[in-house]
């Protein structure tokens, strides 16, 4: 029992790092047919072994991220030589929170991502922040920022006036991110913008005005599963808000995965496993156990016409199992609003109140 706590403890100390471990050369990642048991292992010579703690939890979730890179291509292990390079491009205030436009640099310095940076005022430290990610929207950024778009998705602005510090970035090909596909580093749009997240992560953790580990994420449609992606990857988000992000890949569209496929998102769905969830190597269900045990809500309409509402059902119900290994199953919630693909006030609020929860400031305190 003591070597399970160890490795507990080492895997939340250490971050991100943990999750990029890769099994020998000689030791091809075991296979699972069954992606909603999430309480059993396989070893290197395909024995199976009940999951009965945190430990033997850690050993399938590294499977997992294997099996997600196979889909994704590989996360790149070396973090990026150069510099952010910071540059603001605008700045206004408005009431208690002032928005800058800025622009960052991600793996090169021909590459750069633009991003609404939203600080509430009176300027001070240690605030909490949280990574706004926008849905499938030509505005990009500027719907979570509030600048245009529907009212309903403006979280950035809601929050920042609620005291978080908060970053929206355009995601790849959307706003005025403009970006080539067919550019051979990346497999797929999804870990292209895991990537560019996670340079947004250090460009919140380099601001004077943020706690470094106090750093959450909230995102809808697009942005709510490009929020669980990223939040896989990147362990320095402590929280994450997916709504309409997210159900089963055989309950997406009856279990067709042409949506998923385009080279926005995962290619190689369709090119090497044929858009069939019986051959997808991973599943929502394993990516939601390896956020355990920070703190993970959905916001799943009851009439998604993207995200069958049955599907996340499924997944919250396996991926609890994980959490209560870690005896944090209060960190893992759901709320199933009566309504279509949407984010209603009432659930902001439930979220925004989750958030400040689990990243330790009451919003009142956060002003």
């Amino acid at each position: 029992m003591m070597v399970s706590i160890f490795l507990i403890i080492g895997w939340l100390l250490q971050g991100p790092s943990l999750a990029l471990a890769t099994p020998p050369d000689d030791a091809p990642t075991p296979s699972y047919s069954d992606h909603q048991d999430l309480m059993v292992w396989i070893d290197g010579t395909g024995a199976r072994h009940p999951t009965r703690e945190a430990a033997d939890w850690l050993i399938r979730r590294d499977h997992v991220l294997q099996h997600v890179q196979r889909v994704m291509g590989d996360f790149p292990t070396a973090r990026p030589p150069i510099p952010l390079d910071l540059r603001e491009e605008q700045r206004e205030t408005l009431g208690n929170v002032e928005r800058r436009k800025v622009s960052f640099c991600t793996d090169s310095t021909q590459q750069r991502v633009s991003a609404w940076l939203l600080l509430p005022q009176p300027a001070r430290a240690n605030r909490a922040a949280v990574l706004c990610l926008h849905q499938t929207v030509e505005v990009g950024k500027n719907e979570p920022a509030g600048i245009e778009g529907a009212s309903h998705l403006h979280y950035a602005w809601e929050l920042a006036q609620r005291g978080f510090v908060t970053l929206a970035p355009d995601y790849p090909s959307l706003g005025e991110y403009r970006y080539d596909f067919a550019d051979d580093r990346y497999v797929s749009g999804s870990m292209k913008a895991i990537c560019d997240n996670r340079r947004a992560i250090d460009l919140l953790q380099s601001l004077p005005e943020v706690n470094t580990d106090r750093i959450g994420c909230i995102g809808h449609s697009l942005g709510g599963h490009n929020a669980i992606f990223t939040a896989v990857f990147d362990e320095r988000l402590k929280a994450i808000v997916s709504c309409c992000g997210f159900t089963r890949f055989h309950r997406y569209m009856g279990g067709q995965l042409q949506g998923w496929s385009g080279p926005r998102y995962m290619p190689r769905i369709a090119s090497e496993f044929g858009n069939d969830p019986d051959r997808v190597p991973f599943d929502f269900t394993e990516l939601i156990g390896a956020l355990a045990p920070r703190a993970f809500l959905a916001i799943a309409p009851q009439h998604d016409d993207n995200f069958d509402v049955q599907g996340v059902h499924d997944v919250m119900d396996a991926a609890r199992n994980v959490y209560r290994l870690f005896d944090r199953e209060t960190h893992l919630q759901a709320n199933y609003p009566d309504c279509g693909h949407t984010f209603p006030e009432e659930q902001r609020t439930i979220a925004y109140a989750f958030l400040a929860t689990h990243l330790s400031c009451a919003e009142e305190n956060a002003r």
